[in-house]
């Protein structure tokens, strides 16, 4: 696995001013996935930093609980799913239309 594709969590706390206890306890919930390198140090990937800069929004500064922003979170992947979906049954139907 290539580092380039990999954020350090203690950098993205120093940046987020967020403690690595909050980023673990994410894990926990399995909001996000952390990668444990040979030397033991943490890091996400790369393609995770949205999410997780969402999950901090909710969390610090519009103060929802963890167990709040898990919801948010889960209904936020549905209403992608469900809009995903609705592009592909929109491309089925022009096939039909024309």
């Amino acid at each position: 696995m290539s580092k380039e594709y990999l954020v350090s969590i203690t950098q993205f706390c120093n940046q987020h001013q967020v403690e690595i206890e909050f980023i673990n306890t994410l894990q926990r919930y399995g909001l996000i996935e952390i990668i444990t390198t040979n030397s033991k140090e943490y890091y996400l990937h790369q393609e995770e930093l949205p999410k997780l800069e969402k999950i901090v929004l909710l969390h610090q500064d519009l103060d929802i609980n963890l167990e709040g922003v898990e919801v948010i979170m889960r209904l936020l992947r549905q209403v992608e799913e469900i809009q995903n979906e609705v592009i592909t049954l929109k491309n089925r139907l022009r096939l039909y239309e024309d």
